[in-house]
């Protein structure tokens, strides 16, 4: 393979960049762009050499890809597409992650750059305009979709896009950047991802928040795009929004294309489209030949015969038409009274029966070989973990949110003296109890988080009030016990939270200035993760901290992504241990983008985050649930207190580490 130069740049290392953008007018208008980063609202990247002519001509084409992992095959169409010349990568998030892996893998481009929006400024920047004017192919990163709406539509900017494109250059995005390609959108401007059962349940609501005229693609005049397809079971909101338009905007025309995670469908400039595909993902079109039959707010859709085809590595997709040639599969759905019927063939099945809803909870790890424990001990711990479990669930039986199940799972073992949170928890330096916690909305992805509070019988509730009530995200010391009165939670003296057992160890470690650890019980932070019956994940965490901890210190269990996180589809975590290390290796996070972005079960993304913590020398588990509401275990240690239930299991707790309770 030919050896490139590469040249990498991150702004504010200015000199580096306007070393490599210093010829075409372009190259110039970089520069510029480089050297007012902060006052233009923008970050600039650039990797390669942009000065570099085009090696040949290009070519129009449409890169749509469903979101998880990139593929390097169809990036190798893009580039070819793109002459092999210049790549303008356009995000409202992130950094330059994607631009070196596709410059490094993606089928040889002279250069990527990469623009990474904060506000709507730049839209109308010259030196922005001028970047994307000298594109050869653009492509928008994933996200946030709003961002993109707020900060791009109705700018020059959005008219540059279309003269890209019109100028025969390919253009693409991925998830997010995906959803905006059609010339309708799902805006996703309520803040929230809607979930097929709720745009089902009311498809003229306020949550279906769809955009128009955005951008003005060849072959997607009439269509709305959506991504992570099945995997995030969003066949019944791409019907609702291809229902509502074509009701609005009286268009029978309208058409939704859905693309699977890790798959790509690529459309050259006659129109016909391939997919790639890393497993076995799909293209899905939805065309139906006739408006919904009730569409009225508050009232659930009412449609009968929809068609749904699915294109494969097979296919070929006939955008002028809306034909799919050699299809994967096709068959017919209806939907009564808001549930979708018909053949279920993708993971949207659980759409047609009982919502589903599950609940995870942990009580701490501990080094719990069989026999540690006497009967009548390991008797109590299952019971502290079955009533956390039937607070909790009674919330997801009677269908609550999953916001509230957590907080109730974690109020009872936080009012259990078995566990290291609330009532039970252990003494600092000084011989007081410092309690921290945090909450995580994963539909929102809203978060509250206390520390070092003293008064607060229930801390994972005024974590709550945090993020509900106030503009922040965390609150500690003197300040949170403060705002927990005035939100008038209930407030407990300082005896509250005193056991005999967590005195004892205080004054052994007064004496010595360490603790000789209960070894069943070294780590005894508590947690929940909750799915909802609408498909919403929520995660809770409470603590008590390290006996004899100083100066203030704070664990993982109130950090947000460390020792909390939670977000709708992808997983919902709560952690334990030696939370150094879990703010170190960001774990309840990692969990998450190894998810997301790895492709990985929730248990090998549990699994393999422990080992990562286990490799930086710490101790602890890790209880993460995904967007299906399966829920996975790990520790380092020798067991972990645990339990379980879901509306198609009853609830089962586990102490030993060869215990299990789910699948």
């Amino acid at each position: 393979m030919k050896q490139r130069k590469i040249v990498l740049t991150r702004l504010p290392y200015v000199a580096l960049a306007l070393l490599v953008l210093s010829a075409s007018p372009g190259a110039r208008a970089a520069s510029s762009a480089a050297s007012a980063r902060q006052r233009d609202g923008y970050d600039y990247y650039a990797i390669g050499n942009v000065q570099a002519s085009r090696p040949a001509p290009t070519q129009l084409g449409l890169m749509l890809s469903g979101g998880g992992q990139w593929l390097p095959d169809a990036f190798g169409w893009f580039a070819e597409k793109a002459g092999h010349g210049h790549l303008v990568i356009l995000r409202a998030s992130g950094a330059d992650d994607l631009q070196r892996e596709i410059f490094r893998d993606g089928g040889g481009f002279a250069s990527a750059q990469t623009l990474v929006f904060h506000d709507r400024k730049p839209a109308s920047d010259p030196a922005v305009l001028d970047i994307v004017k000298h594109a050869d192919a653009i492509y928008f990163g994933g996200g946030d979709q709003s961002r993109y709406v707020r900060y791009w539509k109705d700018t020059p900017l959005s008219a540059a896009l279309d003269a890209h494109v019109k100028a025969g250059k390919p253009i693409g995005g991925t998830s997010a950047g995906l959803a905006i390609l059609g010339a309708y959108s799902y805006g996703a401007m309520d803040g929230g991802s809607l979930i097929s059962r709720l745009a089902l349940s009311d498809p003229a609501g306020p949550h279906v928040t769809l955009v128009r005229n955005f951008l003005h693609l060849p072959f997607l005049s009439n269509v709305i795009t959506d991504t992570h397809f099945a995997k995030r079971d969003r066949l019944g909101r791409l019907i609702t929004f291809v229902a509502r338009l074509a009701a609005e905007e009286k268009n029978p025309a309208i058409t939704g294309i859905g693309v699977d995670e890790d798959t790509v469908l690529c459309v050259d400039s006659s129109g016909l489209g391939r997919v790639f595909t890393a497993g076995a993902g799909l293209a899905w079109v939805v065309r139906p030949m006739h408006g919904p039959e009730q569409l009225t707010p508050n009232k659930p859709l009412e449609m009968s015969a929809l068609p749904i085809v699915a294109a494969g590595t097979s296919s070929i997709v006939d955008l002028n038409r809306f034909v799919i040639e050699q299809p994967a599969f096709e068959f017919t759905v209806s939907v009564k009274q808001g549930v979708l019927i018909g053949n279920e063939r993708t993971a949207a099945a659980r759409l047609n029966s009982e919502p589903h809803w599950s609940l995870g909870v942990h009580g701490g790890v501990g080094v719990i070989d069989k026999g540690a424990l006497t009967p009548q001990k390991e008797a109590l711990y299952r019971a502290g973990l079955t009533n956390a479990l039937n607070a909790g669930g009674k919330v997801l039986r009677d269908g609550g949110s999953s916001l509230d199940a957590v907080e109730a799972a974690v109020r009872v073992l936080e009012d259990d003296p078995l566990f290291n949170a609330g009532k039970g928890a252990v003494f600092n330096a000084e011989g007081r109890n410092e309690l921290d916690a945090a909450i995580m909305d994963g539909r929102t992805r809203r978060a509250g988080a206390v520390a070092s509070v003293t008064r607060t019988k229930n801390p994972v509730s005024l974590a709550r009030a945090v993020m509900e009530k106030s503009e922040h995200v965390m609150l500690a010391g003197e300040g949170a016990d403060t705002y927990s009165k005035l939100r008038g939670l209930e407030q407990v003296d300082a005896g509250y939270f005193r056991t005999e057992e967590r005195w004892q160890q205080y004054l052994q470690w007064r004496a010595t200035q360490k603790v000789t650890p209960e070894r069943t019980h070294l780590y005894g932070t508590v947690g929940a993760v909750a799915l909802d019956r609408d498909g919403h994940l929520s995660a809770a965490t409470s603590t008590g901290g390290l006996t004899g901890k100083r100066w203030g210190r704070i664990g993982d269990s109130p950090v947000i992504g460390a020792g909390t996180y939670a977000e709708d589809g992808i997983a919902a975590v709560s952690a334990t241990g030696t939370g150094e290390y879990f703010i170190r290796s960001s774990a309840a996070r990692q969990v998450r983008d190894r998810v997301e972005w790895q492709g990985e079960s929730i248990q090998d993304a549990v699994d393999d985050t422990i080992e990562d913590i286990e490799i930086l020398g710490g101790d602890g588990a890790v209880m993460g649930m995904d967007g299906s509401g399966h829920v996975a275990f790990s520790m380092n240690s020798v067991g972990m207190y645990r339990g379980w239930v879901s509306s198609q299991s009853a609830s089962a707790t586990a102490i030993y580490a060869d215990e299990r309770i789910a699948p």
